[in-house]
């Protein structure tokens, strides 16, 4: 096993072993969350053991369209992005910041101060995480040493898979985020599925990960097995099912603030919020203080919000977003323009979420398309004009020529006369 105590080492396990993984990551103290099947889906919820684990069941997916689907193959991560995100368990959708109740001397305040838990998240996606490491970024211990989320985030073992087969909704290569995972792992897995058997080429990206997977079967992984899984995943990139320009995001939605689409997108979107409950990423939050009905107890509560909500941009007198146009506007021109000047990265990481679950099929690559059409529209327009207003200047100056050659002429005639006259040779 000293060939599993280096990092990037490329080993290989039956899937068989999933069971001991499972085993040795409960052994070690940490809650095993993964995907399961539950409801007609694919959701994330506490892995009980690794045959929880969705087992010969992929996905459907398609704008405002989610459907499950049995495989022809056993594969346990054969599917894509599901309904929900590692967010849930990172940045909680409820959860309590404080109490206070009264008592003979006062007031008594009590902070809502939770046990540390160790995570095991197994079956991250390439670009789940990345959105991870987009939310230590917003939230993590940089930005807000001591936060619940930081103690949390300290506590979590990853477990990434490999995209070998996205899903129609798909767009993450576009973003950098995938379909390879990225660094943050501790271990990464890529699963095959073929006439060899079913097995995972296991990567290893920490010193935890190593120290794990010595308690799990492996073997050295021979080069055509290696060389088989990463051609898998290199395909992938092909086949994502949609796709972002790659460059001028930022600029784009900077120079677009006045644009005709916004009309466009606000005639179909409800502002219901479900692209912002779905993303990875956003992490807006707003509070509510809830009393008892006796009034001797209180508590604050943090929940998420969204920028599509109306009172979310509520000051003094109404909301400054009142129209559903410049709440889509603020969504889309904050996620993938000016989340670069407040975190140095894009806030999209293609996993498509929004797309599915919007109840009306918005999807924001076409929007996006939309926008650029538009611009490049204006901007040739305008290059039009500009040409049109430059030959007009031209021809203003070609006119002015003309009209002043008679005049040297003239004056040149007038004083040839002139000197004849005068007898001088």
């Amino acid at each position: 096993m000293e060939e599993a105590g280096r990092a990037g080492t490329a080993l290989l396990m039956e899937a068989a072993s999933l069971a001991r993984l499972h085993a040795a990551l409960q052994n070690a103290g940490y809650r095993v969350i993964g995907p399961v099947v539950r409801d007609s889906a694919i959701i994330l919820d506490e892995l009980q053991s690794a045959d929880d684990l969705p087992f010969g069941w992929g996905v459907q997916l398609e704008p405002g369209g989610y459907r499950i689907r049995q495989r022809a193959d056993s594969a346990a991560f054969g599917h894509s992005a599901g309904p929900q995100s590692w967010k849930q368990y990172l940045h909680p959708p409820r959860e309590k910041m404080w109490s206070v109740r009264r008592t003979g001397d006062g007031l008594e305040v009590e902070a809502a101060d939770e046990p540390a838990q160790r995570m095991a998240f197994i079956g991250v996606r390439p670009c789940d995480l990345r959105a991870i490491a987009i939310q230590d970024e917003v939230l993590g211990a940089e930005r807000h040493p001591g936060s619940r989320y930081a103690s949390r985030r300290a506590g979590v073992f990853i477990v990434a898979v490999n995209c070998t087969e996205p899903g129609e909704t798909c767009f993450c290569t576009s973003m950098g985020a995938g379909p390879e995972a990225g660094p943050g792992y501790d271990l990464a897995l890529t699963e095959l599925v073929d006439d060899a058997g079913h097995r995972f080429l296991v990567e290893i990206g920490s010193p935890a990960g190593a120290d794990l997977l010595a308690d799990v079967p492996t073997t050295p992984a021979d080069d055509a097995t290696d060389g088989r899984a990463r051609s898998a995943v290199a395909a992938a990139a092909d086949l994502m099912g949609r796709s972002m320009p790659a460059d001028g995001l930022r600029d784009l939605m900077a120079g677009s603030t006045d644009a005709a689409r916004w009309d466009d997108v606000a005639s179909r979107c409800l502002t219901c919020g479900n692209c912002t409950m779905a993303c990875p990423t956003c992490f807006c939050t707003t509070v509510e203080d809830v009393t008892e009905l006796h009034g001797d107890h209180a508590e604050r509560w943090q929940l998420w919000d969204s920028c599509f909500d109306l009172d979310f941009s509520y000051l003094h007198g109404g909301p400054v977003r009142s129209s559903p146009r410049s709440r889509y506007r603020q969504w889309l021109t904050h996620k993938l323009g000016t989340w670069h000047d407040q975190f140095g990265s894009s806030g999209c990481v293609g996993c498509g979420r929004c797309i599915v679950w919007c109840p009306v099929g918005i999807d924001l690559t076409e929007e996006v398309a939309a926008l650029q059409a538009e611009a490049a529209q204006a901007q040739a327009a305008q290059a039009q004009a500009a040409q049109a207003q430059a030959g007009q200047v031209q021809a203003g100056q070609a006119q002015a020529v003309q009209v002043q050659v008679p005049d040297v002429q003239t004056r040149d005639a007038a004083a040839g006369q002139a000197e004849a006259g005068s007898g001088q040779p």
